[in-house]
């Protein structure tokens, strides 16, 4: 049957201001998530939907928990493999349409990994690991939408420090 992992979060609401939600207009989407022992993610909602554009929106979480997800699995599958990956960085891209009224849903997910490695790999043999990375991807596997990855071409080299990651 599986081992169950189990998650939990705390999401308190810190934008009531003085009015609550007296109107749609009142009060500020502002609040706080948090996880046990560690610090405070501040969040709200995109700024389309009257949100703080300086904190975190949950559109742009699931979108960074994908990214994540697959870059853990690519860099286990790449240990398990003898793949030596010195650097990767990726530019995700997540597509959402709103209908009218407001309801809306995830279209699609692109992830664009960048990859170097120590030494020459096939491409071939990074697209497997991708391959691989998205089928064992938790987050993939829970979500109704597609997500594509769609590498870029990878380098061979030293680790660039993280910084000089673009």
């Amino acid at each position: 049957m599986g081992i169950l992992h189990s998650y939990s979060a705390a999401v308190t609401w810190t934008g009531a201001g003085g009015t609550g939600t007296a109107g749609y207009a009142s009060y500020s989407r502002d609040h706080e998530v948090e996880f046990p022992g560690k610090p405070p993610l501040l969040g709200s909602a995109e700024p389309t939907f009257r949100g703080d554009a300086s904190r975190y929106n949950p559109e742009e979480l699931l979108v960074a928990a994908l990214a994540q997800c697959h870059m853990l699995w690519f860099l286990h599958l790449a240990a398990d493999a003898g793949v030596v990956v010195t650097a990767y960085h990726d530019d995700a891209a997540g597509t959402m349409r709103v209908r009218s009224g407001g309801m809306g849903r995830f279209t699609e997910v692109v992830l664009h990994p960048r990859v170097t490695v120590r030494d020459e790999v096939p491409d071939a043999v990074l697209g497997e690991l991708h391959e691989r990375a998205g089928e064992y991807c938790f987050i993939k596997q829970s979500v109704n939408f597609p997500v594509r990855c769609e590498p870029t071409q990878h380098a061979v080299g030293r680790a660039a420090p993280a910084d000089a990651i673009p």
